[in-house]
């Protein structure tokens, strides 16, 4: 664990505070951490590779290919048969393939129709389906929605990412609020601590009633409290926070004590999230990931249904070949020997293709709805976060002049305590609405920074 710890310190902390040995890590150097080795982005990285792999056997329908068929009969040292067929296709992309062929016959029992020349028939030729599969087939609607599916990985893969990323940043975000609460009470005890201390010896001096003792302890009691459970909260959100810290082998990183977030994120935030240009006026909604995603969705269901379209056609596919017993002479290929065919099949009814039809235009139906009501979804959201960016800065600027004006009164209020014109009754009041002001403040800052981690989300913005 200590070289887990040491490994960590060298790579993602920024720097050291020598008074009190703690090491602080920055939003940035932490989002680059869990970008770097987090396993949700290695799996978003292995569906993109998935996809270029589907790619490749999509390619491979359109690969050459060589076919032998052979047969040999032999019974009682009479050869009744043996027959050689040798053929290279080459698929082209409009159905189209082309064929060269080589045809050895020989035996005593060979049927008349397979008798060829001695040294074999050569053929070459080329098959059409001059109806359905023509213009648009399996294999070729296969390799275009392998290319779709690549860019839609892309898209995806960048979403999962930026998913990750986020909840990571809310996390830090949580843990940095915890820190500042338990260091607002650490404060806050060490004056309780004192003012205890202080009470504790002007009773002993017959100065102060017993009654502002034990009012001083009640408090000092209190903020132990209060610093125990911002304590807890603190430890529980690292190790929330761990759970995004990885190393490149796939080990899982545990802070240790002394490890702590930036208190000046908020000042950082925009240039690590990349929200620091953004103009809600200027936000081009179609270049999001999410609706690219869906649009190659939708051009891949367009090209299912074209495929689904043309099955409605009969099938006719025209084979024709020329025939040569000396392939190396090319004039020998003429069309006075020649060996076609002809198929034609044609479904009565057509139950099948047009049920296969109809369901593809439902998809895009579908499709198209939910690409309509994510870009209105995506608008509004966008709008909303803009507003409570809006309103979160205007109240940071109420509890910071609220703050401002507890610490006065408290202040005030403690020099009158000393001069004893007040008592530790208002003294401690003053002091426990500062606090309260002081959480707040920190409650303010903590949604402002999850409403620009909202921000980053939803507009899947690129991490510096």
């Amino acid at each position: 664990m200590k070289y887990l710890f040491l490994s960590i310190l060298l790579t993602i902390t920024s720097y050291l505070n020598a008074q009190d040995s703690t090491s602080v890590i920055s939003l940035s150097e932490y989002l680059g951490y869990v970008k770097s080795f987090h396993p949700i982005v290695k799996q978003a990285n292995l569906a993109l590779n998935e996809s270029e792999a589907k790619l490749m056997k999509a390619r491979g329908a359109f690969d050459p290919k060589l076919e032998v068929d052979y047969n040999r009969k032999k019974f009682k040292n009479t050869e009744y048969y043996d027959k050689l067929n040798t053929t290279f296709k080459i698929p082209t992309w409009f159905g189209i393939e082309l064929k060269g062929n080589l045809e050895e016959n020989t035996g005593e029992y060979l049927n008349p129709e397979n008798n060829v020349p001695l040294d074999g028939l050569y053929s070459v030729g080329v098959s059409v389906p001059v109806a359905r599969g023509l213009l648009t087939n399996e294999r070729m609607a296969t390799l275009k929605q392998a290319k779709l599916y690549v860019k839609q990985a892309q898209a995806k893969r960048q979403l999962a990412i930026n998913n990750i990323l986020y909840k990571a940043t809310e996390t830090y975000f949580n843990w940095l609020k915890h820190y500042n609460e338990k260091t607002v009470y650490e404060t806050f005890l060490a004056n309780a601590e004192i003012r205890f201390k202080n009470t504790k010896t002007s009773f002993d001096a017959g100065d102060k009633p017993a009654i502002d003792t034990l009012e001083a302890h009640i408090t000092l009691t209190d903020r132990k409290l209060n610093l125990e459970k911002a304590r807890i909260n603190f430890i529980k959100s690292s190790l929330e926070i761990s759970n995004y810290l990885w190393l490149d082998n796939n080990t899982p990183i545990e802070l240790e004590t002394g490890v702590i977030p930036d208190i000046n994120t908020k000042n950082t935030v925009d240039l690590t999230l990349n929200t620091l240009n953004f103009n809600v006026e200027n936000f081009e909604i179609d270049n999001h990931p999410k609706l690219q995603a869906l649009d190659l969705k939708y051009q891949s269901l367009n090209i299912e249904k074209r495929l689904k379209l043309n099955e409605l056609l009969p099938r006719i596919d025209l084979q024709y070949n020329f025939l040569s017993e000396t392939p190396d002479v090319v004039r020998s290929f003429s069309t006075s020997a020649y060996k076609s065919g002809l198929n034609i099949s044609f479904p009565l009814f057509l139950r099948k293709e047009r049920s296969s039809l109809k369901l593809a235009k439902l998809k895009l139906q579908d499709t198209k709805l939910e690409i309509l009501n994510t870009q209105v979804a995506l608008k509004n959201k966008v709008n909303a976060l803009s507003n409570q960016l809006d309103s979160y800065t205007q109240q940071t600027r109420y509890t910071t002049t609220i703050v401002d004006d507890y610490e006065t009164l408290l202040s005030a209020e403690e020099r009158k305590f000393f001069l004893g014109e007040s008592s530790l009754f208002l003294v401690n009041y003053r002091e426990a609405k500062l606090i309260e002001s002081k959480l707040k403040a920190i409650d303010i800052e903590n949604l402002f920074l999850k409403t620009k981690a909202s921000l980053f989300n939803i507009l899947v913005l690129p991490n510096n």
